[in-house]
């Protein structure tokens, strides 16, 4: 389960910049069952990845502007990322993949 972590960065822009920098080079897509690469033509299910990094943006002038950067490692060492608006797709996913993306906060009253 991912943790919600301290935010240093003031954009989503400069949180991404940072995470390729680290070595987070590659795109993921979530599909209802499992995240897809599609550079790599690879899809990994939820048993197979972790998240690393959570990073929350929110928007100031609409709730629609929000978003979450997560850092995702592959089992076979695959590093990228994936940006979700808050629960735009949680009607698509599967409930392992709902429970894999589902972020723990201090206020238990966001997302």
């Amino acid at each position: 389960m991912a943790i919600h972590q301290d935010n240093p960065y003031a954009t989503l822009t400069e949180a991404i910049a940072q995470l390729k920098a680290d070595g987070y080079t590659h795109d993921f897509n979530q599909q209802g069952k499992h995240l897809e690469c599609k550079k790599l033509s690879k899809n990994f299910q939820p048993e197979d990845f972790t998240i690393t990094h959570t990073y929350r943006f929110e928007g100031m002038s609409s709730t629609d502007d929000n978003s979450v950067l997560y850092g995702i490692e592959a089992a076979d060492g695959t590093k990228g990322q994936l940006v979700d608006a808050y629960g735009v797709y949680a009607d698509s996913l599967s409930p392992e993949m709902i429970e894999k993306f589902r972020v723990q906060y201090d206020d238990p009253g966001k997302l």
